[in-house]
């Protein structure tokens, strides 16, 4: 559980895939002139450098982020571009947010952030560039059931672990049941590797049964490299705001054209 860096990953389609969702959900939300509570179970470090050693060993966000940029697959007021212009005009031209910096771009005075990380350097990075949020050196998940439901009532909690541990894909769903059953306005999105072997599909089952009206989106895309079992992204989402379906499906056929 606490081998998982996520800097060897940044950019690339899964990541594109979650946060444009993300960014679009978080600028629907504070559009509002209502407070609203940010929850984050896995955060990692937050920021990354698209030209570090970790993100250039595997040039995965080429196929992320970087060809969305090249060919256009986001509108020039797409809110994800806005938090990325944001965080490189902060730290730099290849830095690249993770999910913490990107809902930190849309938060605002009498908005709440709470962020958990267990892996002691990520979460020590975490706290040097996160200073707009309460962040926890403890599981996830266990902040997350203790907390909710938060005030502001409104809100998101994205949780986003790495699935290093096989029992995650029978354990999420029961977790998400205990959150939905007690922050029943809040929304609740998971990221969810797609794999070679689909043992995703009981959990996505499950949370599709429990949850009739929530967001069940997929992308597929080539392995990073020979022999890689990651070949896409799924993101799920309890009580998606208006306009997230529609991002999704964009994004779908976008991945759907290029593979």
């Amino acid at each position: 559980m606490l081998s998982y860096q996520h800097a060897y990953h940044a950019g690339n389609a899964a990541d594109l895939h979650k946060h444009a969702l993300l960014a679009t959900a978080m600028d629907y939300l504070t559009r509002k002139d209502k407070p609203l509570t940010y929850i984050e179970t896995h955060a990692g470090r937050g920021l990354y450098q698209l030209d570090g050693p970790e993100a250039v060993r595997t040039g995965e966000a080429q196929a992320g982020i970087l060809r969305a940029q090249t060919e256009g697959w986001l509108a020039p007021d797409h809110p994800l571009l806005s938090a990325l212009a944001e965080t490189r005009a902060r730290h730099g031209a290849s830095a690249y947010p993770g999910s913490p910096l990107i809902a930190g771009h849309f938060l605002r005075p009498g908005d709440r952030a709470f962020l958990a990380e267990l892996h002691p350097a990520e979460h020590a990075a975490l706290t040097r560039i996160a200073g707009f949020a309460t962040i926890r050196h403890e599981d996830g998940l266990q902040m997350a059931q203790a907390i909710c439901p938060p005030t502001p009532r409104r809100g998101l909690l994205l949780i986003d672990p790495s699935f290093e541990i096989k029992t995650d894909y029978a354990e999420l769903p029961r977790q998400i049941a205990h959150l939905t059953r007690k922050w029943n306005v809040g929304i609740i999105a998971l990221w969810y590797p797609v794999l070679t072997d689909p043992r995703h599909l009981p959990m996505t089952e499950t949370l599709r049964s429990a949850h009739p009206g929530a967001l069940i989106s997929e992308i597929r895309f080539p392995p990073a490299r020979p022999g890689h079992s990651m070949i896409g992204s799924g993101m799920f989402v309890s009580n998606p705001p208006w306009g997230l379906t529609d991002e999704a499906a964009r994004i779908e056929k976008i991945f759907q054209t290029q593979t």
